[in-house]
């Protein structure tokens, strides 16, 4: 099954369009902004939600995000999505079609709205990559294993004792 790469992509509430992150900083996290570039740290208390957590209310099981994009870009055949500011009762037509199985009670128009404006932005940078889902998984878990022995690496230290010793008065 196919799906689409929003690995290490994400929303920060607050804040328009979406950003890539880069590395944890002490004071929170440092991110990229997608749009222009633009490097800014996300605070501890910021919002954040990484596109790959994010999922769809359906009326069976919820739907990762990454799924929904690459239905919209399917119906599409990779092209542009319908207007996010369309009316209403346009954009719930549109996701039925897209997401026949979407729980309209759940699912609001704002998010329907945040979905298509995502999938514009990524159309536009041309950042929707298609890939297979099984190997998503794989390189998602492959990465958190090198992350986990990366730390034990670090943690195992030089082997050096530390100077405990107090410091000598001249």
């Amino acid at each position: 099954m196919k799906t689409i790469n929003v690995k290490d992509l994400m929303a920060i509430s607050g804040k328009g369009g979406l950003f890539r992150y880069l590395a944890q900083a002490r004071n929170g996290i440092v991110v990229e902004s997608l749009t222009d570039k633009k490097r800014t740290v996300a605070p501890p208390t910021a919002r954040v939600s990484a596109l790959e957590d994010i999922s769809i209310f359906t009326e069976t099981e919820d739907m990762p995000l990454a799924d929904v994009l690459f239905r919209i870009h399917e119906k599409e055949a990779g092209g542009i999505t319908a207007d996010p500011k369309s009316g209403n009762e346009q954009l719930k037509a549109y996701f039925a079609e897209v997401l026949p199985e979407y729980d309209a009670v759940r699912v609001y128009v704002s998010d329907i709205k945040k979905v298509l404006t995502w999938y514009s932005l990524l159309h536009e940078l041309g950042l929707l990559e298609v890939v297979d889902k099984e190997q998503a998984e794989e390189d998602s878990a492959a990465d958190e294993d090198s992350g986990a022995s990366e730390e034990q690496d670090d943690s195992a230290g030089t082997g050096k004792a530390k100077d405990t010793e107090k410091p000598k008065d001249t």
